[in-house]
């Protein structure tokens, strides 16, 4: 079993959540889908997330998609729940039970829909922490939400012991490393997790502990196996399997609307994730069917899945010399940053 203190580690999955005809929550394939990852390595999983389509859920809802997980995982992974609510007392009240159920800690995004200003985020987390029986993550997602910046994290860092962690998705390299420098030195026991896929290896190099990405939903073998490369120092390698991963990542959150490349990616791998709750226009479906053949060409490469019927193009235009070049530039700075 998973202790409450356990640290904050390793890859955990945003994973989506299926849905049956009816578009109502598919209990039996929420579990299956619970053992795939497990058994394919993730270190945790983080339900209630962006990538869980948490807003597009009812309150009893969420509660029930935690149920199902913590019941499903009986301790074999720890579970960092989702647990942002529309006010404050709400995401409290979500903490207790959450908590109650036996999560590891729980994971609460910066206020969104009001834009308030670092005062104003600081007091809601402080708020928070104060009352809640369980760790808290602090989540930042500028693109959705008011942004956490670097003193606000270091304030709550300090001041509240139930704030132990912080999953950034920003994807800004330099933020994290100011966050990292500002906040170790005063806790050593913090956790920072990345949730860019596209940046995990430098994200690690530079001193995060994980992450919560997205990719661990549909390739868990790939972003296990990146995790365990750039830890174990065997940078060449990693290094080939962060590009081969961006591919994928790419094709997945920039061809379709969020997250619905990821969907449509999890089905060609056989989970049954029935069709999102947001409805998609007929040009929206008709690109994502266009996707699904790229996205399986793409798994194909991998060995996950057959070729689509007519084969796959040829080559994949990337230009290997301006990797190559790019690459040695980033582990050149890191290296006369001590960091490599």
């Amino acid at each position: 079993m998973i202790t409450e203190k356990a640290p904050l580690r390793g890859i955990f999955t945003p994973n989506i959540v299926p849905l049956d005809d009816q578009g109502e929550i598919n209990e039996a394939e929420l579990r299956r889908y619970v053992d795939w990852l497990i058994e394919r390595g993730v270190h945790g999983l983080y339900p209630n997330g962006s990538t869980g389509e948490f807003l597009r859920f009812t309150a009893e809802e969420r509660r029930r998609i935690i149920e199902i997980i913590v019941d499903q995982v009986a301790g074999r992974v720890p579970i960092l729940a989702g647990a942002a609510e529309a006010n404050t007392r709400e995401t409290i009240k979500a903490c207790e039970y959450y908590h109650e159920l036996g999560v590891r800690a729980v994971a609460i995004v910066s206020p969104f829909y009001y834009r308030l200003s670092p005062a104003g985020v600081y007091a809601y987390f402080r708020e928070i922490a104060r009352n809640s029986p369980v760790d808290i993550t602090l989540y930042n997602i500028p693109m959705f939400a008011s942004p956490i910046d670097v003193p606000t994290v270091a304030r709550l860092a300090e001041e509240c012991e139930r704030v132990v962690a912080i999953k950034d998705s920003s994807g800004d390299l330099p933020h994290m490393m100011r966050m990292i420098a500002a906040v170790q030195p005063i806790r050593p026991d913090f956790a920072f997790l990345t949730g860019w896929d596209a940046a995990l290896m430098p994200m690690l190099l530079v001193g995060c502990h994980g992450g919560t990405n997205a990719t661990s939903g549909v390739v868990p073998e790939i972003t296990r196996k990146l995790y365990d490369l750039t830890i174990a120092g065997r940078l060449d390698q990693a290094r080939d399997l962060q590009y081969r991963l961006l591919k994928l990542f790419d094709a997945m959150i920039m061809t379709a609307e969020f997250p619905e490349g990821f969907r449509a990616a999890l089905r060609l791998r056989g989970i049954r994730t029935g069709v999102g709750r947001q409805p998609q226009s007929d040009t929206q479906q008709m690109a994502l069917e266009q996707l699904s053949r790229q996205l399986q060409c793409l798994l194909a490469e991998e060995g996950f899945t057959d070729e689509p019927v007519g084969g796959c193009p040829a080559g994949d235009g990337v230009d290997s010399e301006q990797v190559a070049r790019i690459v040695r530039e980033v582990m050149n700075e890191l290296r006369k940053r001590g960091m490599a």
